[in-house]
């Protein structure tokens, strides 16, 4: 049975890694990517190549330069991401440029040059990676939020635009993981006797704690698995600890008052 070939965006740490390590136990063929290979020399289970979502044209040289090796890719995994904190009147253009760059245009692209080979095949599957905090406005996490919200909501669009050509879409949203995204978020400054110092101070110790509470990143990698080996995967996973996936639900069912007075509790707003 021949092994399916997965390709997978931010696979050097993190939930990314976790990934890869599971599927490549599993009998995969896999592939990660990073903006640095060279950074982790160590990482030996599965091959790093290079590149840089932000860049316009990486993403098409990535994926020629894959299918010459493997003739084909069956998986995307949209996982590379970036976080962001920060009051939004405080916070530059420029840095939320960034995120966007990153989590929502990078998936874009990757989408882009590897649609043409899957639809060529008449299969294939784009899972993109997305997060709970996606599916509602947090108090000075608005950016990412949007960001992974916007992601989710083109997941929606792709899978009808893509169900004739035998490429299946769907969208898995992370809670609170045990992995290195704090150090690499971006944290607009606390601003001494700025109207928002408090609150922001606040809420940005309470956002840590929750990630260095966070559940194992192979819960995820579990649940891609399974993803893979379904038959017709659903538009929307969660996968996270009870109350995280309970928000979900309460989101849904609340007025839209009630579900804010319960996050301005949670954040002690």
């Amino acid at each position: 049975m021949r092994q399916k070939v997965v390709l997978i965006t931010g696979g050097s740490s993190g939930i990314g890694k976790s990934i890869g390590l599971f599927l490549k136990s599993k009998g995969f063929t896999v592939y990660g990517t990073s903006r640095n290979p060279e950074n982790y020399k160590s990482h030996t289970s599965f091959p790093l190549l290079k590149l840089e979502v932000r860049d316009r044209d990486a993403a098409n040289t990535l994926i020629k330069e894959l299918l010459k090796r493997e003739d084909r890719i069956d998986v995307l995994i949209n996982n590379a991401g970036i976080g962001i904190t920060g009051p939004i009147e405080e916070t530059s253009l420029e840095e939320m440029n960034k995120v966007f760059e990153t989590n929502f245009y990078g998936p874009i692209r990757m989408i882009k040059a590897v649609l043409p080979s899957m639809r060529k095949q008449k299969e294939g599957l784009i899972i993109n990676v997305t997060s709970i905090a996606g599916f509602m406005g947090l108090p000075y996490r608005a950016i990412y939020s949007t960001s992974k919200g916007a992601l989710g909501i083109l997941t929606e669009a792709l899978r009808m635009e893509c169900k004739d050509f035998g490429v299946k879409v769907t969208n898995v949203a992370p809670g609170d993981f045990a992995t290195n995204i704090a150090s690499g978020r971006y944290h607009a400054p606390v601003i001494k006797d700025s109207a928002y110092e408090q609150p922001y101070k606040k809420t940005l110790e309470l956002i840590d704690d929750h990630v260095d509470e966070g559940e194992d990143p192979i819960l995820v990698a579990k649940k891609i698995y399974r993803i893979i080996n379904t038959r017709k995967p659903k538009v929307h996973y969660a996968v996270g600890n009870a109350l995280q996936k309970f928000s979900l639900f309460l989101k849904n069912v609340l007025p839209d008052k009630v579900y804010e007075r319960l996050l301005l509790k949670h954040y002690k707003l």
